[in-house]
């Protein structure tokens, strides 16, 4: 039975000699929880970790779209849609759109993830014709007025990733892990862009419909293992591959929050580990706020530090500069380099 191992993620500037960076970032670890398919093992030290899995935990990321992973980046959310959950319809007008893109940029974004179909509870799948009308112009616009930041566009279909491509995107976020449009690897491999494979248990329109796992934690990373070793086979490089744990698609307030409580483990992947928890249904409901959107905010501020806390390069926000300033002041707290000035 296979082992799972939990690096404990840490910030202090008073480390232990033998502590290791975690991801080749700013955070490390001397110590991780051993994990089987039947209960926690408890505490182990790095030299009871296997070879190949600290080297995963430990090996510093290969840039992504342009950006490196030394620090947390932040995604920049701007859904060109009439129906998502949280902003639907806001920015569905091109103009809106993109004053809201130079916006984020203004604000702080390192990456603008464009998306023109809803995958919120219950949304229907929107045509790849349609889609393509929301999301290339836009990019396009943005390329011709100077943009140089790195675009990703947010689809499941090879046919708005293309039209993405050549309007000027430089990765690929797909919430179905290349499971929806068999050809949309095929788009992957040919632009050798990177790309973004989350997990999700079964469709916006029925995932929230009683979820169920045997273990959440280990059962996605399992999926996202298998998920990486496939899309090795078809051609994507390691390097080129980011992994996201879907929080929110397909799962209960207990499942996110275990998820969350475990974010560090996915670092075992191998790759970079993105985080979408913005504005999220679960936040609501565990403050007791009936709120939606960005009433919302405060929470999903809360839950990308922590996120940051356990080394996660990349959090997809809908609030960069709240995010933004949470995480300047997060960084300057725990910097711990000026103890001695006077």
């Amino acid at each position: 039975m296979t082992d799972y191992f939990r690096p404990i993620a840490q910030y202090d500037a008073l480390r232990p000699a033998d502590a290791l960076p975690l991801a080749g970032g700013w955070a490390w670890f001397s110590h991780a929880e051993r994990i089987s398919r039947s209960g926690s093992l408890g505490l182990v030290g790095l030299g009871d970790i296997p070879g190949d899995v600290l080297d995963r935990l430990t090996a510093p990321r290969a840039p992504i779209a342009g950006l490196t992973l030394s620090a947390p980046r932040l995604m920049g959310i701007l859904n060109v849609t009439p129906d998502s959950f949280s902003d639907g319809g806001q920015f569905f007008a091109p103009q809106a759109a993109l004053q809201q893109a130079q916006d984020l940029v203004a604000f702080g974004a390192d990456i603008l993830d464009i998306g023109g179909e809803s995958t919120r509870p219950g949304a229907a799948v929107v045509d790849g014709v349609a889609e393509i009308a929301r999301t290339a112009p836009i990019i396009a616009a943005l390329r011709q007025a100077g943009q140089s930041l790195p675009i990703s566009i947010d689809t499941r279909k090879a046919d708005v990733a293309a039209a993405a491509v050549t309007a000027g995107a430089g990765m690929i976020n797909d919430v179905s892990a290349l499971g929806f449009d068999p050809k949309l690897a095929d788009i992957v491999v040919q632009s050798g862009l990177p790309v973004c494979l989350m997990h999700a248990q079964g469709t916006p329109a029925d995932m929230q419909i009683a979820p169920r796992y045997d273990n959440v934690v280990l059962d996605v990373y399992d999926f996202l293992a298998e998920r990486v070793a496939w899309a090795q086979s078809f051609g994507i490089a390691r390097d080129k591959i980011v992994v996201d744990p879907g929080i929110g698609f397909g799962k209960t307030v207990a499942h996110n929050l275990a998820l969350l409580r475990n974010l560090s483990i996915f670092h075992g992947l191998g790759c970079p580990v993105l985080l979408g928890a913005s504005r999220k249904r679960f936040i609501a409901m565990l403050a007791a706020d009936s709120r939606d959107g960005a009433g919302r905010m405060p929470g999903s501020v809360a839950v990308a530090l922590a996120g940051v806390a356990q080394g996660v390069q990349i959090v997809r926000v809908h609030d960069v500069a709240e995010t933004r300033q949470s995480l300047t002041l997060w960084q300057a707290l725990t910097d711990n380099k000026d103890m001695g000035a006077a």
